[in-house]
């Protein structure tokens, strides 16, 4: 795979000036750092396929993570090349197959930041073959709780704005990799992007993030092959029931003291 980033990541952060009032009426200007609200259009095959709200750093990992969570891609071996401009708001991805009947001109939605239901793909990368069951490894809960207690210190951009998700990258009890996001989502391309270019085996992984888990979120964890995927926040019934089916172990409001274990195949 053929990275060719031209875009010279600069600050994430913007300096703005609020007026912080108190309850009992003071008041006192205050510097607040605000997010950056990135767009990225990324192409494949020169096809329009996806507007990504985001924030404007580790693009490339956001576009390879993303393709392959969404099943577009089932790894990096299927990427020709990716091309990001210089201003991070046009990717180019060349796949290695070039199906002639590609869809050009299919209306295309932006991708939420951090909501549900935020596939709004071309149809034709839409196969309608369910995905493999995950392989369950033996895990240890000391994993779990490196990660919550790693994300309970804070992470860098969430210390200094308070707007971002996180999302960490853990393999064999190691904190490999963080990535921040302003949505969960993106967070997690993020780190599986940055583990798939890096040549991380993402059948040893566990995954943990910062928000919740609806069934998007844990399709993509299956998708992606992760056997543990683990959160500070809630599951939805909906999720639980397919990390069951799909065999992946699902654990969530994960502290650094505790933790809930929804399924656990491997118990």
């Amino acid at each position: 795979m053929e990275i060719i980033d031209r875009h010279t990541q600069g600050e994430v952060v913007v300096p703005y000036q609020a007026l912080c009032v108190g309850a009992a009426g003071e008041e006192a200007p205050e510097d607040c750092a605000v997010l950056i609200e990135h767009n990225l259009d990324v192409y494949v095959n020169e096809v329009l396929t996806m507007r990504i709200v985001c924030t404007p750093n580790h693009l490339v990992d956001l576009v390879v993570g993303r393709l392959f969570t969404e099943g577009i891609v089932s790894g990096t071996d299927e990427i020709e090349s990716v091309y990001l401009c210089e201003y991070g708001t046009r990717a180019r991805v060349t796949l290695t197959r070039r199906e002639a009947d590609f869809a050009r001109g299919s209306q295309v939605e932006t991708v939420p930041s951090c909501c549900t239901g935020n596939r709004t793909y071309n149809h034709y990368f839409d196969e309608g073959v369910p995905p493999e069951p995950v392989k369950p490894i033996r895990w240890e809960r000391s994993w779990v709780f490196a990660a919550a207690a790693a994300f309970a210190q804070d992470s860098p951009l969430h210390r200094r704005t308070f707007g971002t998700h996180s999302c960490y990258l853990v393999v064999d009890g190691n904190i490999v990799c963080c990535r921040e996001d302003l949505g969960r989502h993106n967070a997690f391309d993020k780190v599986l992007g940055f583990a798939l270019r890096e040549g991380v085996d993402l059948r040893r992984a566990l995954v943990f993030s910062s928000g919740r888990l609806p069934v998007d979120m844990v399709m993509k964890a299956i998708r992606a092959g992760v056997p543990v995927l683990a959160t500070k926040a809630v599951p939805t019934d909906a999720t639980i029931e397919l990390a069951r089916q799909y065999d992946l172990t699902l654990i969530c409001s994960a502290r650094p003291d505790s933790m809930r274990v929804y399924h656990d195949p491997t118990a």
